[in-house]
């Protein structure tokens, strides 16, 4: 069921919410206005603070088609637009050679029916329930080249075939594009957005996250995990733990019928939210412990 466009910052967390996405309000406000004004929205931030998932909350909120175009090195124009389907195409001609009918195959070649539609290009065609939201994801693993043929689909949300011409959105997709900052993306690109730095929640927020994520678990293991994951996120580590971590940790302990954080269970579960082994090296043994007795201290009434 498709809805139409939150009225206000309220009714935004409020949608999002309901797809249990807990949305502060400066975010809450630059999504606000990214639909509100039809703008493309930026979000920045570490690995794992959420800004792929608003995406999705997005689309499933509104009724909308996710339409996800996933960034590496080496994108190019034919793998985010179109390509042809070259396979069809030779059936297509050897079957013409032998039936004689080879008469305007060109033209019938680089058609629709041989046309493979990629993310970008079925942006621009009109979907079921409205236009979809193009989520374009880790714009930071591309490379400067991709980055200049983004602008126009940004600038004019259309896109340029040669055999077929340039096919342009009758109504413009909603876009967001993340980045984890591996590297600078270019400001040009930048000025065609709304712009907002996704940052590690606060503990209440956190808190929320996590109680919206796993609502089955009880409230002092959760507030328990926050305060060890917000804890550990201070220690100088490759990579702090997201809260995309939290909640997969959440659900390993009560996968395990865990009730309580102790050192033994973080020991047997640091997998859950460490991903290098060096991180995970360095929590062997009293440090878990110490974090640990901080974290539980922290949650003690003063």
């Amino acid at each position: 069921m498709t809805h139409p466009i939150p009225a206000s910052i309220d009714a935004v967390q409020d949608l999002l919410a309901a797809q249990s996405y807990v949305c502060g309000r400066a975010l809450a406000t630059v999504t606000f206005l990214a639909l509100k004004l039809g703008r493309p929205l930026f979000l920045e931030g570490e690995a794992g603070t959420g800004k792929t998932e608003i995406a999705k909350s997005i689309a499933a909120a509104l009724g909308r088609r996710l339409i996800r175009l996933q960034c590496y090195e080496g994108l190019d124009a034919a793998s985010a637009v179109y390509e042809w389907n070259f396979a069809a195409q030779m059936v297509a001609i050897r079957a013409a050679e032998a039936g004689g009918t080879a008469t305007d195959l060109q033209t019938r070649l680089f058609g629709p029916d041989y046309l493979i539609e990629r993310p970008l290009l079925q942006a621009m065609r009109d979907q079921p329930g409205g236009p979809p939201v193009l989520l374009i994801d880790e714009i930071d693993r591309t490379d400067e080249p991709f980055e200049a043929f983004l602008l126009e689909a940004l600038s004019d949300f259309q896109v340029t075939i040669p055999e077929l011409g340039t096919i342009k959105a009758a109504e413009p997709p909603i876009v967001i594009l993340t980045s984890n900052r591996t590297r600078e993306v270019h400001d040009a690109l930048k000025r065609r957005c709304l712009y907002h730095w996704v940052d590690y929640p606060d503990f209440p927020r956190e808190t929320a996250i996590l109680r919206a994520r796993v609502p089955e678990a009880a409230e002092s293991l959760s507030r328990e995990v926050v305060a060890f994951v917000q804890r550990l996120r201070t220690e100088d580590l490759f990579k702090k733990p997201g809260v995309a971590e939290t909640i997969d940790w959440a659900k390993c302990l009560l996968a395990l019928d865990v009730l309580t954080l102790s050192p033994e269970v973080i020991a047997d579960t640091l997998g859950a939210i460490l991903k290098y082994q060096d991180d995970i090296q360095r929590l062997q043994g009293s440090e878990a412990r110490k974090i640990l007795d901080e974290a539980k201290k922290s949650l003690t009434p003063a």
